[in-house]
């Protein structure tokens, strides 16, 4: 009996929506982490404890690995994790974690495009008006967070858009080119290639007088170790069983919930969530639908 059946419709609902809050949860736990440390730390902490968590499952099945998908695998993991780890922890230096994970809705677009432009994806009309509703929904509550072109943040809120760029080109690359690698090898994997580069910048950085001298160190810490099991390595792994089964537009609807939860967090750190927010939550979700 599977666990997981995505042949059901609710199944694939909820493993969304399960996803959503995790990651919606993420933003909240790297502004934490970003207290104590600089923003390259806390990227290079989140994808080290993730590869440590992992590495048992990359060196069990070392030998399963065909050498013509070691190149992808290391593709998969610097589009998917690697670059928008340090996208996302340099750009919540000036911008609020609220609006990180709105701008994180552009993923299904991306999606879309990429999709078409690089993967031969076939475009669906009510498939692409479901991802363009939801895109109102995001740029509505932009527009309600106050960005505009004039504002001295811009180029880090850029910075999160070239991270789903990046997200949005993994979940096509993952759908066409590892199809018969299963999804806990293809994210043991990524950050098997990952963790040497970041564990050693560790070691070259002041990460180890910071934890001597900060007396939260220890509990940012923490929170960043959180992020690295739940909203990294077991939430990366859930979300590729998920791009294996359903469409990778599909997959890439769960960012338009994440905002939903970026936002929860958000209010309860104490930033301002107005009326429109619900409003332009509601388009969101009808997009989805």
């Amino acid at each position: 009996m599977k666990i997981l059946n995505l042949d059901k419709p609710i199944i694939q609902w909820l493993l969304l929506l399960l996803l959503a809050f995790v990651w919606g949860s993420s933003f909240i736990l790297m502004k934490r982490g970003l207290e104590t440390f600089s923003n390259f730390q806390v990227a290079s902490l989140r994808i080290a404890i993730a590869y440590f968590f992992l590495l048992p499952i990359a060196i069990k099945n070392l030998r399963k690995i065909k050498g013509k998908y070691w190149g992808y695998l290391l593709i998969a993991g610097l589009l998917g994790n690697g670059i928008p780890a340090f996208l996302f922890t340099t750009a919540q230096t000036q911008i609020s974690s609220s609006l990180t994970g709105m701008l994180n809705s552009l993923v299904p677009l991306f999606t879309v495009l990429v999709g078409l432009i690089g993967f031969g994806l076939k475009l669906r009309i009510k498939r692409f008006a479901g991802v363009l509703l939801g895109l109102v929904g995001a740029i509505g509550l932009l527009s309600v967070q106050g960005l505009n072109f004039g504002d001295s943040n811009l180029a880090y809120a850029l910075l999160v858009v070239l991270a789903t760029i990046c997200y949005a080109t993994n979940i096509n690359f993952i759908k066409t080119y590892l199809g018969p690698i299963n999804s806990i090898d293809i994210t043991a994997f990524g950050f098997f290639f990952l963790g040497p580069p970041v564990i050693l910048y560790l070691f070259m950085s002041d990460f180890y007088h910071i934890m001597q001298s900060d007396p939260e160190a220890t509990t940012n810490l923490f929170y960043i170790a959180l992020l690295s099991v739940f909203g990294t390595a077991l939430a990366v792994i859930l979300f590729n069983i998920l791009i294996k089964k359903v469409s990778a537009v599909y997959a890439s609807s769960v960012t338009y919930i994440i905002p939903i939860f970026a936002l929860m967090w958000g209010f309860i750190d104490g930033e301002v969530i107005k009326g429109m927010h619900i409003l332009w939550i509601s388009v969101i979700l009808s997009g989805i639908y």
